[in-house]
């Protein structure tokens, strides 16, 4: 579309969209999931509130990685009457479709969103200055299932960044997906933001934000859920348009 860095305040034309997602499910985003008191080489924030601190660089951060992975959880069936002869349980994945998105502003006060769902995928070398992978549709492979790389080479150009995931297809149950947002600079330990589980029935979790303060990098654990995108938006100022929309 022509607006996909999305400069203008408005998401109406890509909330129209009609791109086909995969709905593959947990297979990549649980491949790269991290576990707090096993994996030892992150820094972890598991707590609302809790924040971390990069400072500033005279050359610059280099390519910002902002993964999004989860560990989904087995959930129990309902049983029929051959199962409850047996004494026997049936259990499944969560059937969702989970995905990336950030709201960003930019220093000049220009604002906008990225995410596969609309075909929102900014750019790395232009404002916005922060890239999409795009929905990953096999998940079959190793390591992140979407992805942000921001161009830490331009972080004095950018203010703020807002990092959530959202369930658009499957019932949202926030504590059997578990997810996280892995964020890696270079040079610096990698950083793990969880959630903590609550309103499980609201299909956007806002996870963390990543500002810029005095040109370093502030993290922080934000674990807050919304009914829409609009919702989101209006909490956190962004004052964007929404539209719904199908996939």
């Amino acid at each position: 579309m022509s607006r996909e860095n999305l400069s203008a305040d408005s998401l109406i034309e890509a909330t129209r969209s009609r791109a086909k997602f995969s709905g593959h499910g947990s297979s990549k985003g649980a491949a790269g999931y991290k576990v707090e008191g096993t994996d030892t080489n992150y820094e972890f924030l598991s707590a609302s509130g809790q924040t971390s601190i990069i400072n500033p660089r005279a050359d610059g951060f280099g390519t910002i990685r902002i993964g999004a992975a989860w560990d989904m959880m087995k959930v129990r069936q309902k049983q029929n009457i051959m199962d409850k002869a047996l004494g026997r349980t049936r259990t499944k994945l969560m059937d969702v479709d989970l995905d990336l998105g950030c709201l960003y502003e930019m220093q000049d006060g220009s604002r906008g969103a990225l995410q596969a769902f609309g075909n929102l995928y900014g750019a790395f070398d232009r404002p916005p200055f922060i890239r999409h992978s795009g929905d990953e549709r096999e998940g079959d492979e190793e390591g992140d299932d979407e992805y942000l790389e921001v161009n830490g080479s331009h972080w004095a150009d950018i203010k703020r960044i807002l990092v959530y995931v959202y369930i658009y297809d499957g019932a949202p149950h926030w504590a059997s997906v578990k997810p996280q947002i892995q964020i890696n600079v270079p040079g610096e330990t990698p950083m793990v933001v969880t959630p903590g589980v609550g309103k499980s029935e609201l299909p956007i979790c806002v996870i963390g934000a990543i500002e810029n303060v005095r040109n370093g990098i502030k993290l922080e654990n934000f674990t807050e859920y919304y009914p829409g995108h609009a919702e989101m938006s209006r909490a956190f100022g962004w004052g964007l348009s929404w539209e719904d929309g199908k996939k």
